[in-house]
Order: structure tokens, then C-alpha cells, then sequence
């Protein structure tokens, strides 16, 4: 486990929890986070002056800290930073990065608990059921901890228990965090243009279907069912007489952790086929099956002594429904065409995208992307710049990537630089280009024809354009009759002279206000009023250096322009 977290104690673990000192904590990160936001747009906040530099240094900061308090908070916390972390959209790229690296090795509970647990779920005490049990676990997480056993048959097998007032924590957490995510709703600026309360009913769900491990085992099943004709995947067997909601019994396969890459080498294994396999194994999830794994970090993925992957942790799966794979072709075209009309209307359809009165902007941002993109060729592209990007674009725009979107573009990430560490030359773009001209050929036909197919169904789209544009125009009338479309002038020279005048006449009034305080403090200390003078000199002296300020400011605009 990692140091620091195995030596701490923290409140939460435990199996009676306070409700009210969970409020306390809870809403105490929050209002610290919301004067942490605040304090981040002031200037006066930044020794020596505001720079770009420190403003990127205290964000990065303020997501180390982040990271480290919903660590403290607990289980239900470190699973909505992990799906906040899918939430580019939202928060700026340093708190994505951040909340992805979020893990939660945390100290185990003790063996008395297990054998309660699992009487409980099971039954049967722990002898009645397993030929042996390690009372030590092999691994413990937030919602539960592994332990190595053997079945009276001479099985060896893994027994994932969940951590004991799971449930109970969830509840009340849940509860606290229904009122934040109302707050934020109705904040004047957060709550402008975002879903808090559907972003809170879908953490809600992800995080019950997390912790049933009969759905854990259930997703085992077809994950395993997916690979059964590729021999260089494993994926460990359920028991299901031994599995229930709060216990699941999986396969014992031991394996090298993928990301132990000189262990890996001194099994004498071909670390680049392996690396080509993580990859493959992916693209087999994502475009064959629809059903892949959201977390493939390198815990979750060992090599065994032949080679073979072997996967774990089945409780956060994604699926890609059958409908939206028209939606996706048509965004690849999209991108080969550097068209950023055709990506926007596909990202709108595909409800990655949602549309406003000014798109302009948006489509700007889409363009510029596609323009820096493809001045490479496919092969040579990162796909963890490419999500850099898309991330550092997202932020702040109208852009609502699905959490299945963002799942795909952390675990191709992941799998790139874990490649990489495997081998050196690994690309994953060069590993999935052959998957990606099979999947637009088998979307548009044979390979031969495609070209036939693609002119064919612009055909149809302009002509469905032009059909479409007398509705348009009726559309569009209709909201000039209402007033909806407005027209707005900008004159940068008018607001460059309105913005000095203003200056100026500011600038006069705090030349007045140093003039009567400077005289009056004169008049205080000869009528021997000391204090009264100083006090007055103090307030001049203030003034006087905000007008400074001001003058400094109009010499700069003036250089400017």
C-alpha cells in the first residue's frame, strides 16, 4: 500500500458513523473549496503580483488538495472524485488530472469483521465454507478488501469482502450531498448552464451498482464470456455459490503487475507484444463487444508467467449502445475532412455537445483543434495530448462529454503511457489505426466502395439542406417577430475612450479626497490633534497610492493602444 495511507486513521472507518460530524466535515471542504475559489481571482492574494505562472501553480495546489481531503473524507468521496474526474467540462484541466491519479488504498479492517461479514452473507462460518483462509488481505480499497482462500475442493480462489457500514455511510453522505449539489443548482454562477442535480443522480447510481457485487460478478461473467476465443486474455471464474451482495468469489490468478516492468523482463516475456496486446485487448472491448472496462489502471491489469493479460475489478464497466456508432462514424469523417461544421452537428446529435444562441465561439475552438490535430499523420498522433486538448478545450465551453467518452479517452491514455513503458516506440494510434479502417469500412460497406458511399450520403445531406432551408428562413423571421435574435455592435475604439474617461473621473475623485484629508490632517496638527491627524494622514496616504494605481494603469493603456 502507499505510504501514508496504511499508518493513518480516519474517522470514517468505522461502522457507526456520526451524522452530524459527517455534516460538519463534509460542508467544512466545501465552504473551504467555494474561499478557495474566491480567494483564486484575487489579485492582492498573489505576492509580488498576479501572473499566469502562479495562477496555474495555486490551481495546481488547489487540486493536490482536493485530492488529498476527499482521501480524508472518505469512500464515498474518493468514488465522486474519480467520476469528477470524467467531468472536463466542468473543472479545469489541472483538478482533472489531479482527481485521475485519486487512489484509495486505505488500512484494512479487521479479520473479526470479514468472518462477520461473510456468516452474515453467507450463512456458514468461515471453515464450513473455505479449506483455508488468509486472515491477512491481499489488498484493501475503499469499498472493500481482498483475501486469498482455498475452497474444500482445492480451488484457489480470491474473496473480495466490502467494507463493513458501507451502506450506511452511502445514505448518509448521499444525503449531505444532495444539498450541496442543490446549492450549487441554485448558485447565480455555478449553477448557470449545469445539471448539478443530474450530475448527483448519476454519481448515485454509479456508486450503488459499485458496491453490489452481484453486478460485479455479473459483469465478470460477460467480460469473460467476451475474451472465451482469445487466449492471450484472461479473466478470473466467479463462484457463485460463495458470492452474494456484500461478498464475491472470484478465480485465484496471480499474475505481474503490467506496470513492473523490469519483473516483466526478468520473466523473460516480450514486453512489446504485450504492450500491443493492452492495446488490442481495448480496441476488442470497445468496437466488437460495446462493453469495456472504465478503470484499467495498472492495478487492475497483471501478466501472467505465459503472457496472457489477466484483468481484475469488475464493478466500473462501460458500454457503448449499438445507436450512437453512426453518430461516432460521422464525427470521424468530421475530423479526417478538418470540417468543424460537421464535428459540431455530430457532437450536438451525439449530446456531447450542448447548442447555444452563439455557436461561433464553440466552432472556432473545434476548428483550431482540428487545424493543430491533422498536421500530423494518425499514426504519429498522442492520445494523451489529444485529450489534453480536448479537455483544455471543453472547460468552460458548452462541450457535455458523456462519462463514457471521457472513461475511453483516461483508459487510452493510460494503456498509451503504460505502452510506452513497455516499450519505448509503442504507439497506440499506429496499434489502432487498422481497427479504425475496419470499423468505417464495416459501417460504410466494403473498402472499395466507400468512397462511392460517403459521396453518396453528402448527396443526400444537401439535398436535405435545401429542403430543410425554407423552414429555416420561416424559422428565422419568426424569431426577429419575437425578438429573440438580437444584433449586438462592439466599437473597441468607443469602449477604449468610455473606459479612460471613466478612469480619469475616478482618478479626479480620489485627487479631491487626498487634497481634503492631507488638509485636514494639516489643520488637526495645529490644533495639536495628533492622533486624529495621523489618522487622517493615513487615509490620504492610502488614497493616494490607489491613485497612483489608477495613473499607472491609464500610462499602460495608453502604450497598448
Amino acid at each position: 500500500m502507499e505510504k501514508g495511507y496504511s499508518d493513518k486513521a480516519y474517522r470514517w472507518n468505522r461502522e457507526n458513523y456520526s451524522r452530524r460530524r459527517r455534516f460538519v466535515d463534509i460542508w467544512s471542504f466545501v465552504l473551504t473549496f467555494l474561499f478557495k475559489l474566491w480567494r483564486y481571482n484575487k489579485s492582492w492574494s498573489y505576492p509580488g503580483g498576479v501572473t499566469e505562472a502562479k495562477k496555474t501553480a495555486r490551481r495546481k495546489a488547489q487540486a493536490v488538495w482536493i485530492r488529498n481531503t476527499l482521501l480524508d473524507l472518505g469512500p464515498t468521496f474518493i468514488k465522486v472524485g474519480q467520476l469528477f474526474s470524467t467531468r472536463s467540462d466542468i473543472f479545469p484541466v489541472e483538478y482533472v488530472e489531479e482527481l485521475s491519479k485519486l487512489q484509495d488504498r486505505v488500512p484494512a479492517f479487521s479479520y473479526e469483521q470479514v468472518e462477520a461479514i461473510i456468516e452474515q452473507e453467507m450463512g456458514k462460518k468461515i471453515p464450513d465454507l473455505f479449506q483455508s483462509f488468509e486472515p491477512i488481505p491481499l489488498a484493501a480499497a475503499s469499498l472493500g478488501q481482498v483475501h486469498k482462500a482455498t475452497l474444500h475442493s482445492g480451488e484457489a480462489v480470491v474473496v473480495k469482502v466490502q467494507r463493513p457500514g458501507l451502506k450506511k455511510l452511502f445514505e448518509i453522505d448521499l444525503q449531505i450531498l444532495k444539498g450541496i449539489a442543490r446549492y450549487f443548482q441554485n448558485h447565480p454562477d455555478w449553477g448557470r448552464g449545469r445539471d448539478w442535480m443530474g450530475i448527483y443522480e448519476e454519481c448515485c447510481r454509479i456508486l450503488w451498482e459499485e458496491i453490489d457485487y452481484l453486478n460485479e460478478g455479473r459483469n465478470a461473467d460477460t467480460f469473460r464470456r467476451n475474451f472465451r476465443d482469445i487466449e492471450w486474455v484472461k479473466v478470473p471464474r466467479v463462484y457463485w455459490r460463495y458470492t452474494s451482495s456484500r461478498v464475491v468469489t472470484l478465480e485465484y490468478l496471480p499474475g505481474i503487475k503490467i506496470s513492473q516492468y523490469e519483473a516483466i523482463e526478468a520473466a523473460g516475456l516480450d514486453r512489446k507484444e504485450i504492450a500491443r496486446h493492452g492495446a488490442e485487448a481495448y480496441l476488442h472491448q470497445l468496437l466488437n463487444n460495446g462493453f469495456f472496462h472504465a478503470d484499467p489502471h495498472p492495478g487492475n491489469i497483471a501478466v501472467s508467467p505465459m503472457g496472457a493479460l489477466i484483468f481484475y475489478d469488475f464493478g466500473m464497466m462501460g458500454r457503448i449502445k449499438s445507436n450512437i456508432r453512426e453518430g461516432l462514424m460521422e464525427t470521424l469523417f468530421g475530423i479526417a475532412s478538418k470540417d468543424g461544421d460537421r464535428v459540431v452537428k455530430s457532437l450536438i446529435n451525439l449530446g456531447a455537445l450542448a447548442p447555444v444562441e452563439d455557436m461561433g465561439p464553440v466552432r472556432r475552438s473545434v476548428q483550431y483543434m482540428l487545424d493543430n490535430f491533422m498536421d500530423k499523420p494518425f499514426e504519429n498522433q498522442s492520445v494523451a495530448a489529444i485529450s489534453d486538448d480536448l479537455y483544455e478545450i471543453a472547460y468552460n465551453q458548452p462541450f457535455r462529454f458523456p462519462a463514457t467518452f471521457t472513461f475511453v479517452m483516461r483508459a487510452f491514455s493510460t494503456l498509451e503511457g503504460v505502452g510506452k513503458g513497455l516499450d519505448p516506440e509503442f504507439n497506440f494510434m499506429e496499434v489502432a489505426k487498422p481497427y479504425a479502417m475496419q470499423f468505417m469500412t464495416d459501417m460504410n460497406g466494403t473498402e472499395g466502395n466507400s468512397f462511392l458511399n460517403e459521396l453518396s450520403r453528402q448527396a443526400v445531406q444537401v439535398s436535405s439542406t435545401a429542403l430543410g432551408l425554407p423552414r429555416r428562413l420561416e424559422d428565422t423571421l419568426e424569431k426577429l417577430e419575437r425578438g429573440d435574435v438580437r444584433l449586438r455592435v462592439r466599437s473597441l475604439e468607443t469602449e477604449r475612450l468610455l473606459r479612460r474617461q471613466t478612469n480619469v473621473q475616478l482618478g479626479m475623485t480620489y485627487a479631491v479626497i487626498v487634497s481634503g484629508f492631507t488638509l485636514s490632517a494639516a489643520i488637526l496638527l495645529l490644533k495639536d490633534y495628533v492622533w486624529l491627524a495621523a489618522l487622517a494622514g493615513l487615509i490620504a496616504a492610502a488614497v493616494s497610492w490607489l491613485l497612483i494605481r489608477l495613473l499607472m494603469r491609464l500610462d499602460r493603456y495608453d502604450r497598448m493602444y
